[in-house]
């Protein structure tokens, strides 16, 4: 472990990195949430996108992902909230990535065991850094990768704010709106309010795909995950996994008793980062095995995180994209050598069954075009060994 002294650089390699910013749970502590700033000209950020966090987990530039936090334990049980980044794709024109904390319903002096990590893809350590010394600050700028010498270097900074992450934004440049001012005087009476516009038609999937916070699981080997049990039942949850210098990397479903069950993803390349979907069972919590010869990290994400379209989408390997168009005829192409195989899901008849309704629209082996009609909107778990394309005839 590379512990990093107070305001020390040390050099990091520009790769696939992940941060994981934890602390210890417990009764009256506080949740806390990472987020990474990227800094242009200036020392600002160029725009509100330039700050990644739980509101906004993607960079345009997919260079930075927010992950979300590991499942909680039993109080006292460590906890932690988790960015990817990868400095590779950072833009030329950012010259740094501030890493900063915030507190929910609290300040840090509460927060005890709080501490700075960051990892490679293998989880081999690159830094650490124990924070203490906190008490009514309720967000922090707790280091930073920045450029030098051609290469990339992080700094632990250690600068606390009492004015949560607005506070802490807003320094870097981003605005944040104030709420509206309260009407003044007694006896006001608001115009009527003008007629809501009609909503837009919601798409089959998304009453199945309920909101929760994300989140981590790591392991090595096989092993059975055991998720959050606060995941709505009867909904599907999107699975998202990475592994490196692994002979295969699979995930299945548990029955009842712990038993593997169903496969959900069978992946044989050496570098996996791959999606699929699992419905959570009504009586029970979602139950998953996984199993690589590497070390390995699981996302259980909100289907909202799912890619969609209604007309064209291209993917690698293996994916799950929600289709949103009406019914129609869906052309693949797959240059791969394995098998290509996609199948369509779709909600249960018998919405009090978790018996998902899901038909094999695709089934072949190599370099493959095929085409598939489909009645109307549903999940699509695509899987094969090389680059995709799908395209919608009406």
């Amino acid at each position: 472990m590379n512990r990093i002294p107070r305001g020390a650089d040390v050099p990091v390699p520009p790769q696939a990195l992940h941060v994981a910013v934890s602390w210890r749970t417990g009764h009256g502590v506080p949740d806390v949430d990472v987020s990474a700033l990227l800094l242009g000209a200036g020392e600002r950020v160029r725009g509100d996108a330039d700050l990644v966090f739980y509101n906004r987990t993607d960079h345009p530039s997919g260079a930075v992902r927010h992950l979300g936090r590991s499942a909680p334990g039993t109080p006292g049980s460590p906890a932690a909230d988790w960015l990817w980044l990868d400095l590779a794709r950072v833009e030329p024109d950012v010259g740094r990535v501030v890493l900063a904390a915030s507190t929910d319903g609290g300040a840090f002096g509460q927060v005890p065991g709080l501490d700075l990590r960051v990892a490679d893809g293998a989880g081999n350590a690159v830094a650490y850094r124990a924070i203490g010394g906190a008490t009514t600050e309720t967000a922090f700028v707790l280091g930073e990768f920045h450029r030098r010498d051609g290469g990339w270097w992080f700094h632990e900074v250690g600068r606390g704010y009492v004015s949560g992450l607005a506070g802490l934004a807003t320094d870097f440049g981003i605005v944040v709106e104030s709420p509206p001012p309260p009407i003044p005087g007694p006896g006001y009476v608001p115009p009527p309010a003008p007629p809501a516009p009609a909503a837009p038609p919601v798409p089959v999937a998304d009453p199945f795909g309920g909101e929760f916070r994300p989140a981590v699981y790591q392991g090595r080997g096989k092993e059975t995950v055991r998720c959050d049990p606060g995941l709505p039942p009867g909904h599907w949850v999107l699975l998202e996994i990475e592994s490196y210098h692994s002979l295969s990397t699979t995930i299945e479903t548990c029955d009842a008793h712990g038993r593997a069950e169903e496969y959900l993803l069978a992946a044989y390349e050496d570098e996996v980062r791959a999606r699929t979907v699992a419905l959570v069972p009504r009586a029970r919590p979602l139950a998953l095995r996984v199993e690589a010869d590497a070390p390995w990290t699981l996302r259980v994400l909100p289907l909202s995180h799912a890619r969609r379209f209604d007309s064209h989408v291209e993917g690698l390997a293996h994916d799950l994209v929600v289709y949103e168009g009406p019914p129609g005829v869906l052309d693949f192409l797959h240059s791969g050598e394995s098998r290509f195989t996609v199948h369509r899901h779709t909600p249960p008849h018998d919405p009090l069954y978790d018996d998902e309704e899901r038909d094999l629209l695709v089934n072949e082996v190599g370099e493959v075009r095929a085409s598939a009609a489909v009645p109307g909107p549903g999940l699509l778990r695509i899987s094969g060994d090389g680059p995709w394309k799908c395209a919608v005839r009406r």
